[in-house]
């Protein structure tokens, strides 16, 4: 009778322990964080990426009461850093701000990817989304798209990138592909200063540029802006049509930055890091610096972002396949 007795005391003393073990382990989560985050951007420092980052950043830092730190790590078209920020521990303390080109375009141009995006990351909110904007030199004799599309039918017209794959290079496949204009000749650079240079010097005839890039020239008339790329128009160019209200129903393509988490981060650092971001988004001040760089705020479930990554990387892969993109 004492054994029984015993053997029952042991077993209640052990399942006191897990079940306090087990309280521990969900109460985790809530002291998160009790170190340094780690905001890994795969661009170069100075980037469109890198400036929306150093934006959240700071202000996260401050409503998690701990630093989080900007880690650029450059390369491979964004790549590289995103397969750093897929492999990391999943325990909320690094995290990813990717964008279109790592997290939907890459997989459908990059062979032998050392990382999934729809697989190995966990979406945590979109960020911002910032337009291209269809460009030409003013020696150009356009004035509007149908104009542009009208040309790129009867005569030799060539569109610059910043390089094969990402988004300007995207937009004009897009548009080519929409209006039926296949002559339409890519001009793929390394970089945007130089494709931006040549525009306005008349060496090439225009370009699907990111607005950040090219607003100043807009501005200063030495480039005429014929349609953003964008479902709407953007406030910092307000007279300027979006390319679907231009002519060409449906058109709609926008480079976004959205932050990420290494999959199998537990669900409540991803709630609790959802929360902050999307308060943050909405702060007046936050829109202003966002909107400094052509950037709009697109705060989001993590759900709806999920479903939002998915559907443009099967968007893009479309795309791509279509019009036989690939990279040497």
């Amino acid at each position: 009778m004492a054994i029984k007795t015993s053997r029952r005391l042991i077993l209640g003393t052990a399942i006191c322990l897990l079940g306090t073990a087990g309280a521990a382990f969900a109460q985790a989560p809530a002291a998160y964080p009790s170190k340094p985050i780690q905001m890994v951007v795969p661009f170069a420092a100075g980037s469109v990426t890198d400036i929306l980052a150093r934006i959240v950043a700071q202000r996260l830092g401050e409503a998690l009461g701990q630093n989080v730190i900007v880690d650029n790590k450059p390369g491979a078209d964004g790549n590289i850093g995103a397969a750093f920020a897929a492999a990391a521990p999943a325990d909320g303390y690094t995290l990813l701000m990717g964008a279109a080109s790592t997290n939907a375009i890459n997989p459908s141009l990059h062979k032998n990817l050392r990382f999934d995006p729809l697989r190995d990351f966990a979406p945590i909110t979109n960020v911002a989304t910032v337009p291209n904007v269809l460009v030409v030199g003013p020696q150009v004799p356009v004035r509007n798209v149908k104009e542009f599309i009208e040309a790129a039918r009867t005569q030799k017209l060539s569109f610059a990138s910043s390089g094969a794959g990402g988004s300007m290079h995207l937009s004009g496949e897009l548009f080519k592909a929409s209006t039926r204009t296949p002559d339409l000749l890519h001009i793929p650079y390394k970089g945007g200063s130089a494709p931006v240079t040549d525009v306005m010097a008349g060496r090439v005839t225009g370009m699907f540029c990111n607005l950040p890039l090219c607003l100043q020239h807009i501005r200063a008339g030495k480039l005429t802006a014929l349609g953003v790329t964008s479902p709407k128009r953007s406030p910092l160019l307000a007279e300027v049509p979006t390319i679907a209200e231009a002519g060409v129903p449906g058109y709609s393509v926008e480079g976004w930055f959205g932050l990420f988490a290494p999959a199998a981060v537990p669900k409540p650092i991803l709630q609790r890091l959802n929360a902050e971001v999307v308060k943050i988004l909405s702060e007046p001040k936050v829109k202003e610096q966002l909107l400094a760089q052509g950037a709009e705020p697109a705060a989001s479930s993590s759900e709806e972002f999920a479903a939002f990554v998915k559907k443009e990387h099967d968007r893009w892969a479309k795309i791509i396949q279509d019009a036989h993109i690939t990279l040497q």
